[in-house]
């Protein structure tokens, strides 16, 4: 399983590295370029999430029609070229066009559709897993290397490297990266249209929550910056002080909490714990006048934020149907890159005019309601996966899966030779279904 996600990962986690690497450095950068001011410098930090959130469903919806790998290779040559205008420019209109170009190669959803295609969906949280951990390791790696080498050389050499490592993930797509396993899917026309991944309720709950998830991130990388700044007297240099063992701490909280939320099926409390950590965090670096507190608080943050990271991506697809996979994911990262947006204009417009102590109170208030919006939600762990080989059973009789109660979908994985078959438990079992195929059922 690793060696079918860890190419993709990688491609991924150098993709993030690229947006990651510039974070602390470009505000002050951008504000100095030729035409540039505040408002537009923080247009620059954020750009990449407008362009992001537009093409997400486009390029979910272009991979389920033409192939993964395309749509990643389209992707990935958007985002070097983004990097190279980005790096060439001279003046404040030419960066914002580099980082719309960046955020205009939006793979993250493809990339996720394609690892669910590899992997079987009782293993799935361990390979979001793994994603998720290079793309933290990717962001710890950014946030030492970027200030550190935009001192030695220049901001805009940041760019460069990021157009470099987007070829070297060309590299690994296409001599690292497996062809995804022929899938056969039965659905009509009118079930393939994109309005139908907004009919699961719970896919319309996790769309929810990768906004309020992705909302809190961006106010949290607004605030820690400002205090550690502002309050602690720390330079761009230090940051990494606070960064490093709060991603690390961040990195541990990943795995027990995949092994809680798909193992034993407790998502929906390994989702209610982590937002109970993230309010901590901002309790913490809110009113909290001793640096150590505020660190303990950012690291609160990382465990929290990362303890949801092997589950959103993998309840998604766990809840969509096959054919849907690309699309829903899209939908779902367009909402997290909407909650990018959201989260940083209205965390900034609140500590305009209320300091870190007005931000710490939305933020609370907004995770009660997000408590409150998991708590509705149907436990994914009800969504079970039925494995059967493909020569044991009646081929004929997988249209009448469709009349089964229970069934929510179904495909047959030819590479492997598998019929796959997605279902609730609560509603039907294993043993029927089973019998409802069984070749001598048919002959009768």
């Amino acid at each position: 399983m690793v060696k079918k996600v860890l190419p993709l990962s990688l491609i991924v986690a150098l993709r993030f590295f690229g947006l990651f690497i510039v974070l602390s450095v470009l505000s002050q950068y951008a504000k100095d370029l030729p035409g540039g001011n505040a408002f537009l410098a923080g247009v620059a930090l954020g750009g990449y999430a407008l362009t992001q959130a537009v093409l997400q469903v486009p390029f979910g919806v272009m991979s389920d029609k033409i192939g993964r790998k395309k749509t990643i290779l389209f992707g990935l040559l958007l985002f070097a070229a983004g990097s190279v205008v980005a790096a060439l420019a001279d003046n404040i209109y030419i960066l914002l066009l580099g980082r719309f170009l960046q955020g205009a190669g939006a793979i993250g959803s493809v990339v996720t559709a394609m690892i669910a295609d590899h992997v079987r969906e009782d293993q799935r949280a361990h390979a979001m897993a793994v994603m998720g951990m290079t793309i933290a390791m990717s962001f710890a790696a950014a946030m030492i290397i970027g200030p550190v080498m935009a001192g030695v050389f220049s901001v805009s050499s940041l760019f460069w490297l990021t157009a470099a490592l987007s070829l070297s993930a060309l590299v690994i797509l296409f001599t690292a990266v497996p062809e995804p396993p022929k899938i056969v899917h039965h659905y009509s026309e009118e079930e393939a249209k994109i309005k139908h991944v907004f009919k699961d309720k719970d896919l319309v709950r996790m769309y929810i929550t990768f906004l309020f998830h992705s909302g809190t991130m961006a106010i949290a990388f607004f605030i820690i910056p400002i205090v550690m700044k502002e309050k602690f007297d720390m330079t761009t240099m230090d940051y990494w002080k606070v960064y490093l063992p709060a991603v690390f701490f961040g990195i541990l909280a990943m795995a027990p909490a995949a092994i809680f939320g798909e193992k034993y099926s407790k998502g929906k409390e390994v989702f209610l714990a982590s937002i109970g950590f993230i309010v901590a965090s901002f309790l913490l670096m809110g009113f909290s006048n001793s640096f150590v507190w505020f660190a303990v608080g950012a690291t609160f943050f990382f465990i929290g934020f990362n303890m949801f990271e092997p589950l959103l991506q993998s309840f998604v697809a766990k809840f969509a149907k096959v054919h849907q996979k690309g699309a829903a994911l899209g939908v779902a990262n367009t909402f997290a890159y909407v909650g990018v947006f959201l989260g940083g204009a209205i965390g900034g417009w609140i500590y305009g005019h209320y300091n870190a102590e007005g931000v710490t109170v939305f933020v609370v208030i907004l995770s009660v309601f997000w408590a409150l919006w998991i708590i509705g939600m149907r436990n994914p762990g009800l969504r079970a996966n039925l494995f059967l080989d493909f020569d044991s059973y009646d081929k004929s009789k997988l249209q009448g899966l469709k009349t089964l109660d229970g069934v929510t979908d179904f495909y047959v994985n030819e590479t492997e030779g598998l019929i796959v078959i997605k279902y609730d438990a609560e509603e039907v079992s294993e043993a029927h279904i089973e019998s409802f195929l069984k070749e001598e059922g048919a002959k009768k």
